[in-house]
């Protein structure tokens, strides 16, 4: 039987923890490398329902996008659902580990499958900000590629709301715009408005990423690049994805183990509409 360590050394050649931004808290959340391990249940969130899903399932090793402990924990009073989750995996012998802004810069990771997602061809980096330390290959936060074919705005918005599976999104535009087709699409997951300059200096049409604050959105809009903000929970792609790659590495190193993905639904929103 393997270890969470024997696992997690496998992911971090694909995705080095060196890929991580300084404020991020990748790696080993809690529990022990050493802890053997059957069964791994991918999620994109560690909520109170996943760690039932997880005990219910009999689950081991619970690996996880967005990391558990994100904030150091001032105390263990437990009357705090946060240190609450922490005692119940601790009962369990349940091991967290998460992967975050890594699999985000990582070929092959998280903006990959977002650009997979959208059907994107010719991807490129958006930027080639970092090298990984593994490959000493160029890696990028972002993906940049073209549409199988041009659409219009409301076209190109209503694609997004399929090919992400959403209840809805965001978007803003640039009015004089209307009869714009998009072709050319940046995408990067979570929040990363910032860095909407990439997308212009890629010559994108339309740049998707999540939680775009008032004011960027307004920058984005005088630059004319369409703004689509489906969320943060359209990470959520990461389950497929890493997945996949851990049963591919366990068909390949012969671990025995079984992968399973999380069922449970973290969007933390309802979206309603107008009658």
């Amino acid at each position: 039987m393997i270890t969470v360590g024997t696992l997690t050394h496998r992911f971090e050649r694909f995705a080095s923890p060196q890929l991580a931004e300084s404020w991020d808290h990748v790696g080993l959340q809690l529990g022990s490398l050493s802890q053997p391990v059957r069964r791994v249940l991918v999620t994109l969130d560690v909520r109170p329902q996943v760690i039932a899903e997880a005990k219910r399932r009999g689950v081991q090793l619970i690996f996880s996008h967005h990391p558990l402990m994100f904030h150091p924990a001032r105390d263990l009073d437990l009357a705090n659902p946060q240190n609450q989750m922490y005692k119940d995996l601790m009962a369990n012998d349940i091991t967290v580990y998460s992967a975050h802004t890594n699999l985000d810069m990582a070929n092959e990771g998280m903006n990959d499958w977002l650009a997979a997602d959208l059907g994107l061809k010719n991807v490129e980096h958006l930027d080639d900000s970092a090298v990984d330390p593994n490959t000493n290959l160029a890696v990028s936060l972002g993906r940049v590629g073209d549409l199988p074919e041009a659409m219009s705005v409301d076209s190109f918005n209503q694609y997004c709301l399929q090919h992400f599976d959403l209840q809805g999104l965001r978007y803003s535009y640039n009015e004089s715009d209307a009869k714009k087709k998009v072709r050319r699409v940046a995408v990067i997951g979570g929040s990363a408005a910032k860095y909407f300059p990439l997308a212009l200096a890629k010559h994108a049409d339309a740049f998707v990423t999540g939680d775009v604050s008032y004011h960027i959105a307004q920058d984005m809009q005088i630059n004319h690049l369409l703004l689509v903000d489906p969320g943060h929970h359209v990470e959520v792609t990461m389950v497929d994805g890493l997945a996949k790659l851990l049963l591919k590495w366990n068909q390949e190193e012969e671990w025995g183990i079984d992968v399973v993905k999380s069922e449970v639904n973290t969007e933390p929103f309802h979206f309603l509409t107008k009658v």
